[in-house]
């Protein structure tokens, strides 16, 4: 939990943090910001103002993938499949944004010729020295401005099909309003007749192709059949149509193959008759007349039977009533001997007719047959003589199918070329602006105002990486990459040397708080000799120098400041005795090490200064008295100072910076430049010097654009102050 609460407060504080740098680099430069927004903005107005008026005018056409059909199963209408619709309406923006349409519209209104519509489209219409002077003869004149308002009036459209769906907008922008809408429409319009006039010529060169295939077909076909009918005659051959159940069947048939197909099932026909008669004959042949059922059925006979059946009741009747010899009884015989003789006579004639079928259906058989037989052989040469027919036959056939297919198309093409409906409809025509599309006032100041507060943003990003100075702690770390270990504010209202003398002032605080960080920025504590330099003069180091000594010494430690600037030293300014030796008389061997030292007035400091000033100071602090002066400062005090020369030009500090175990950069925040600042790291980094960190000299937080991030800096510094 307590982790947790540790992560979002250290998130929070790091938000906090970048939120107040933002606010101090927009507050330091505030006025460059307001003055860069502002001059944009201006500026935005005034090229507003400037800007000739535009108008644009829009038509919008509806383009469909497939028009309605007039002729019923007609797919002549078709443009294009469904599943390629996307690419269709692409193709026709394209098709609405090619050069051969644009060249129509000019063409239709004359532009070419017009100068009004020149002016329109923000170009001047040339002059035929104007061409002439480009190089083109003058029957390239006419040509050339074509050309011209062509590409100017391509330039002036805008071609826009929103996505799902099929209505194109087309736009013609123009510093007039009646040409923007009169452009527009010719745009529509000749885009419309120009997919109607591409559906006529399709067609027209269709049934021209047509028209000629079908004269090549005709005359294969006339020539095939006169082929055909010669092979016929001259073979002989008389071909007739099939006939199945009474209908005209596609094959054909000779006539001796049609009459040996007929006698054949007549032959057919006439042997089952004969069968059956046969059978009928073998049935009753050796049975009694009267058994047979023939006989038996027929009405004659049957007749007869009744009527004998009569007889020879009656003359049974008559035996009855007279005696045999009686003229009643004979007259009854002799009628029933009659019927009995002319029903068996009946019967045999029965019988013998099925003999007589039988006879004559194998007599008829006998006929067929032959005749097949005859016509059989006759049929098979007819057969090898067809061989050749019916190759020529299937030729002609073939002709005439494809001269059939021909004519069908060409009659269809015919009845559909007049008819075309166009799949292009105009949805709305273009009309007459009556404000002008550009320039939009409020928007461009609107997108000035954005835009200068880029510019603004930019500038101040680029003002800050471009400044070398330190305007904040936190700059420090950022542009010089070393630690903070002192605050020195800045001190207007009196002496420095009082301020320093005041413990309770702001920099007396201030240097306080910078032995404090000292004592801690090494694990052994103050490192015993620390050399304090700068980048260039009055910067504030050897001040600096004289509070760490006496802060430390304040704390019982054994404190020798040493000023080794031999070209300009101040130390021995704040002596009473000014012409006191010091460093340059030791490392010359004209004084002892005990001699150069001077007591200072506050206890466990000691001054050392850097009279006389030799004349070649980098030679002295080269030899080899520099490094018996450190061990024998070393030996005595706990803490050496070495208030050296700045870096940048001389060598001094270089030289020094090899005798000390650390060294303290000091910067002046109100003249800071960070090209200076780096030569000098890198010349104490070439000679592998210890840098401890920074000691910001001279800081006003008024300068840090945050005031109130650095008020209670300010305030508690300077509480000593009030009253004095």
């Amino acid at each position: 939990m307590f982790g947790a609460g540790a992560d979002s407060s250290a998130s929070d504080s790091g938000l906090e943090v970048n939120f107040k740098k933002y606010i101090a680099i927009i507050r330091r430069n505030a006025v460059l910001m307001a003055a860069t927004a502002a001059s944009v903005v201006v500026l935005g107005v005034i090229v507003t103002m400037l800007i000739t008026p535009e108008y644009d005018a829009q038509a919008q056409v509806l383009v469909q993938d497939q028009a309605d059909q007039i002729i019923e199963g007609s797919d002549l209408q078709r443009a294009g499949a469904s599943w390629d619709t996307d690419r269709f309406l692409q193709t026709q923006v394209g098709i609405l944004q090619s050069r051969s349409l644009a060249r129509r519209v000019i063409e239709a209104g004359g532009f070419d010729r017009d100068a009004g519509f020149f002016d329109a489209v923000g170009s001047s219409m040339p002059t035929d020295e104007d061409l002439a002077d480009k190089g083109f003869v003058k029957k390239q004149f006419a040509t050339a401005r074509r050309d011209l308002a062509i590409e100017a009036l391509m330039k002036a459209l805008a071609i826009k099909l929103p996505v799902n769906s099929r209505i194109i907008a087309i736009t013609v922008s123009s510093r007039s309003p009646e040409y923007a809408a009169r452009l527009a429409n010719l745009y529509a319009e000749r885009y419309i007749d120009g997919n109607l006039r591409q559906k006529y010529d399709s067609s027209s060169y269709a049934r021209k192709f047509l028209a000629d295939q079908l004269d090549e077909a005709r005359i294969k076909v006339t020539q095939s059949e006169r082929d055909l009918n010669h092979y016929a005659r001259a073979a002989g051959l008389i071909r007739v149509a099939s006939q199945n159940d009474g209908a005209k069947s596609d094959t054909e048939l000779s006539v001796t193959s049609s009459t040996l197909v007929q006698l054949n099932d007549a032959a057919s026909k006439a042997t089952a008759d004969r069968i059956a008669a046969e059978d009928r004959w073998q049935a009753v042949s050796g049975a009694a007349p009267l058994s047979i059922s023939e006989v038996n059925s027929n009405q004659a006979v049957q007749s007869l039977v009744s009527s004998k059946v009569k007889a020879e009741a009656e003359l049974a009747d008559a035996k009855s009533r007279y005696l045999d010899n009686a003229p009643q009884v004979k007259a009854k015989s002799v009628q029933v001997a009659e019927l009995d003789r002319r029903i068996n006579s009946l019967a045999d004639s029965i019988k013998k007719s099925s003999y007589l079928d039988y006879q004559a259906a194998a007599e008829r058989e006998q006929s067929l047959v032959s005749k097949v037989e005859s016509l059989q052989e006759e049929a098979l040469n007819e057969q090898d003589r067809g061989v050749q027919y019916s190759v020529l036959k299937r030729i002609a056939d073939t002709n005439r199918a494809l001269y059939d297919t021909l004519l069908s198309r060409y009659n269809q093409i015919n009845a559909t070329s007049g008819a075309a409906v166009n799949n292009i409809a105009l949805i709305d025509q273009a009309e007459v602006p009556t404000k002008p599309s550009s320039p939009k006032l409020i928007i461009n100041i609107l997108a000035s105002i954005i835009l200068g507060a880029l510019v603004a943003g930019l500038a101040a990003l680029l003002r800050e990486i471009l400044d070398g100075s330190i305007r904040s702690p936190e700059d420090v770390e950022a542009k010089v990459g070393l630690p903070l270990l002192g605050l020195i504010p800045l001190e207007e209202k009196r002496d420095l040397t009082d301020a320093l003398d005041d413990r309770r002032s702001g920099v007396g605080e201030a240097y306080s708080s910078l032995v404090t960080n000292l004592r801690y920025s090494t694990a052994n504590g103050l490192p015993p000799l620390l050399m304090i330099t700068s980048s260039r003069e009055s910067e504030g180091k050897s001040t600096t120098a004289r509070a760490i000594a006496n802060e430390v010494a304040r704390l019982g430690k054994r404190v020798l400041l040493v000023d080794a600037d031999l070209r300009r030293p101040t130390l021995h300014h704040h002596l009473s005795e000014r012409s006191q030796s010091g460093l340059a008389d030791y490392l010359t061997n004209q004084k002892t090490f005990d001699e150069i030292v001077i007591p200072s007035g506050i206890e466990n400091l000691s001054y050392v200064t850097a009279l006389p000033m030799p004349p070649e100071p980098a030679l002295l602090l080269g030899g080899e008295g520099v490094a018996g002066f450190v061990a024998e400062a070393r030996a005595r005090y706990d803490l050496i100072i070495l208030d050296s020369p700045p870096l940048l030009g001389l060598s001094d500090s270089a030289l020094l910076a090899t005798h000390a175990d650390s060294v303290l950069f000091v910067i002046d925040a109100s003249v800071f430049h960070r090209g200076a600042v780096k030569s000098a790291l890198r010349r104490l980094n070439l000679v592998n010097a210890k840098i401890l960190g920074v000691v910001l000299n001279r800081f006003n937080p008024k300068n840090a654009g945050d005031g109130h991030s650095y008020y209670a800096y300010d305030t508690y510094y300077s509480y000593g102050n009030s009253g004095n």
